[in-house]
């Protein structure tokens, strides 16, 4: 399962290969297309997981002055919809 993670930059904060950079130290890689990084988790993740990796993206991200949406999409449920 993947956690997709979605950027916003301002002008007044962080330069985007600062926070990129501050990103990818958590685990997270870039990718080209609707979305800027993923991380992969394996196989089988919990939705604590989940939230904590929400808590640490946050935290990264804390006086950054960025904007961000995380979508941990779960495509079985959507190929079973």
């Amino acid at each position: 399962m993947k956690t997709y993670l979605i950027l916003w930059h301002n002008s007044e904060g962080a330069s985007p290969y600062e926070v990129m950079q501050a990103l990818t130290s958590i685990g997270f890689k870039p990718i080209r297309g609707y979305y800027d990084l993923v991380y992969d988790h394996g196989q089988n993740v919990t939705v604590d997981e989940i939230m904590e990796l929400a808590i640490k993206v946050h935290e990264t991200l804390k006086g950054m002055n960025v904007l961000y949406k995380l979508e941990t999409p779960n495509h079985e449920y959507i190929r079973k919809s």
